[in-house]
């Protein structure tokens, strides 16, 4: 798929959102998903390689070649799990995670998926809310950082 949205200087910019194609566009997902988890917010790389990958559906939104945002789908039964949003710092605000989004839950409605679950981080709760998603449970605690169960109906 490929996207026009507005850019963070006011003009507009051109994004393809897919499946990564090979091991060298995952390399660069796992990349850009350190340099956000680990090195921007702390958290543990041992935490952020959880050992599902081989497993899942990984997306990745490109700016003129170049990886700006990555995800990550896991299936479990009619359950679509959404997990390892990331977006480089210097493509945010761009509407990269919601096209994103969007792209997953098309994938996982392509998988027969009737739900699509995922741990918000809680400063992102607008974005999930925003695109139908509602909170499951109280606030807890992962890798340091404030998080809160969300989930969605796939019609």
């Amino acid at each position: 798929m490929s996207v026009e949205a507005m850019d963070n200087r006011g003009g507009t910019a051109r994004f393809e959102i897919r499946e990564i194609a090979d091991r060298e566009e995952l390399q660069l997902a796992m990349d850009l998903r350190r340099r956000v988890f680990c090195d921007e917010q702390g958290v543990p790389l041992s935490d952020e390689v959880d050992g599902r990958d081989p497993e899942g559906t990984h997306l990745i939104a490109l700016d003129n070649g170049l990886v700006v945002g990555a995800c990550r789908l896991t299936f479990a039964g009619s359950t679509a799990q959404f997990s390892r949003l990331a977006v480089d710092s210097t493509a945010r605000r761009q509407g990269i995670a919601t096209l994103l989004l969007e792209q997953a839950e098309s994938a996982a409605r392509m998988n027969r998926s009737r739900r699509i679950a995922l741990h918000a981080q809680t400063y992102a709760l607008s974005l999930y809310e925003n695109n139908g998603y509602r909170t499951r449970g109280r606030p807890f605690y992962d890798a340091g950082i404030e998080h809160i169960a969300m989930d969605k109906r796939l019609g």
